[in-house]
């Protein structure tokens, strides 16, 4: 007697609804966590921004600028006030330490003083070569009419006059010279005497070159 071996139509039915129910169970499942799985990355990316936005913030700086700078003048050499408070503004907007601005200082400061050094070279040659054709004191009696002008510079100029006229060079302005020229004039003029000795002076200087050490020495004829 043989034992049936194959299943009946309707075991094969359950069968295969069981099967499709694992499947669709399978499926579900599988979805699920791929519906989960994108919540992972959002946290992590949260976390991330908040740490780039903590790494952003500003960090308070340490200031380098002192209080008030203390700015040492060059050997010979002496800042004008203005052009130091001006600059020590520059510095402390850059925000400037007192050494590097200091260091900026000694490198800048020679360059100025030799620039200005010729300016008034320059100026001083303008003022000269004026002097010398000025129609009321210049000209070929200019030696002469120098005479005059040390005369009223003997007479009324202090010591400190001189050396300011000299180191300056305002000594060599043809007003400077005609108000001391005229001056000189009205002295001689008044202390004239007819028949009397005339004063004897030193010679004037030949040429104009020698003429500011000549009219500004502490010596008087």
């Amino acid at each position: 007697m043989m034992t049936e071996t194959l299943m009946t139509a309707d075991d094969a039915d359950t069968n295969q609804s069981a099967a499709d129910s694992t499947l669709l169970a399978s499926q579900d499942a599988e979805q699920a966590v791929q519906q989960e799985s994108p919540e992972a990355p959002v946290q992590s990316e949260t976390a991330e921004t908040a740490q780039a936005e903590e790494s952003t913030e500003q960090v308070p700086e340490t200031k380098q600028a002192p209080e008030k700078y203390e700015f040492q003048s060059p050997e010979g050499q002496e800042f004008d006030t203005d052009v130091l408070g001006a600059y020590e503004d520059v510095a402390r907007e850059l925000d400037l330490s007192q050494e590097a601005a200091q260091k900026i200082l000694d490198k800048v400061a020679p360059a100025l003083a030799e620039q200005q050094t010729k300016h008034v070279e320059v100026v001083t040659k303008q003022w000269r070569e004026s002097s010398m054709s000025d129609s009321e004191f210049g000209g070929d009696k200019m030696n002469e009419n120098l005479a005059v002008a040390k005369k009223a510079l003997d007479s009324f100029g202090t010591p400190e006059l001189r050396d300011l006229l000299e180191k300056s060079g305002l000594g060599n302005h043809p007003e400077v010279i005609r108000m001391l020229y005229r001056t000189g004039k009205a002295i001689s003029e008044d202390a004239f005497v007819a028949g009397g000795n005339s004063e004897s002076r030193k010679p004037a200087p030949t040429d104009f070159a020698g003429y500011a050490s000549a009219l500004y020495s502490n010596h008087p004829n």
